[in-house]
């Protein structure tokens, strides 16, 4: 019987996949683990993998005997070693787009607790503290303007709903066009002059090597005093030292992050004690309904392969094409 091997999965069950996979005659082991050693074991009679954050390595794709497909959970691949794949010959498939709502709303969600004092209110409410006072000053955000870093799915779904609430959207992007930014009423910016002119920062680009620590000590600078910084992207986006610097001198406002650089945002990072940040634990894509979609998608693209037929998302498609 054709064997999927998961590393680890997003939700309590793997019951949406294991129906997927049973119309096809295939059946799913789970790793205890994940680590490398106990993967290169399992894998050797795997045809397909299926993973989300645990490690998929070298070693672990070359041990893959039968290996057929690897299909992520999600849409980067960084855990993945896509170029031994390539050179094996096995197809990378992702799932680029399943969460652009959630995202999009825990975006601003970020920033209207920023905006509105939400947390130290709450903490105050909390303490037996009422003064409003405790986050003053506060600032309107309709009429104010947000800068949209990449505008993809998410970042016009972002556009869509800062205009909803009356924000001037002004959009860097290193393929966006002046067609492509009309329809939701924006402005086509440099990013410099993006970071300059807006009262808020989101950032929706990938993790590369062109956007590591996009947002730096120089770029950081660039921003008013009053700005929000968002990121809902990839923490590697944003160098969190030179942010808490900032955050620390009064350069910046506040940040609302649920990415970092590590994945795990140490207890005793400078970003954990100040006041002025909104944190959470790399949740923004999470909702019941995107993570059932997800575990859907990303078992299609092992399906689809396994049936000899061209998945939707082929990570690597143009490579093994060559």
């Amino acid at each position: 019987m054709t064997l999927v091997l998961v590393t680890d999965h997003p939700a309590p069950t793997t019951d949406i996949e294991a129906e997927l996979l049973a119309a096809i005659g295939a059946r799913l082991e789970v790793a205890p683990t994940g680590s490398e050693a106990e993967l290169v074991a399992m894998v050797a009679e795997a045809d397909a993998i299926l993973t989300c954050f645990r490690h998929v390595t070298p070693a672990v794709v070359r041990a893959g005997r039968q290996l057929r497909v690897i299909g992520r959970y999600g849409v980067g691949v960084d855990n993945i070693a896509v170029e031994t794949a390539t050179e094996l010959g096995i197809p990378v498939t992702n799932v680029p787009v399943y969460c652009t709502d959630e995202v999009a709303e825990h975006a601003l969600a970020l920033l209207l607790a920023l905006a509105r004092g939400v947390v130290a209110y709450d903490a105050s409410v909390r303490a037996g503290g009422w003064d409003i006072a405790t986050a003053m000053p506060l600032h309107r955000l309709a009429g104010s303007t947000l800068g949209v870093v990449g505008f993809g799915q998410i970042g016009q779904a972002v556009a869509k709903r800062a205009r909803a609430m009356g924000m001037t959207v002004l959009v860097a992007s290193r393929s966006a066009t002046l067609d492509d930014v009309a329809p939701f009423d924006a402005e086509l910016s440099d990013l410099d002059d993006l970071l300059r002119r807006s009262d808020a920062v989101s950032l929706h680009v990938p993790s590369t090597a062109e956007t590591h620590h996009l947002i730096d000590a120089d770029r950081l600078a660039l921003m008013r005093r009053s700005a929000f910084l968002i990121n809902c992207a990839r923490g590697a986006v944003v160098d969190l030292d030179a942010l808490a610097a900032a955050l620390r001198a009064g350069r910046l406002a506040g940040a609302g992050l649920d990415v970092f650089e590590p994945e795990r945002l140490p207890v005793d990072h400078p970003l954990v004690g100040l006041p002025n940040t909104v944190l959470t634990p790399h949740v923004a894509f999470y909702s019941e309904e995107s993570i059932a979609e997800l575990q859907r998608q990303a078992t299609q693209n092992v399906v689809d392969v396994l049936s000899g037929r061209v998945p939707a998302n082929v990570v690597n498609g143009a490579q093994l094409a060559r």
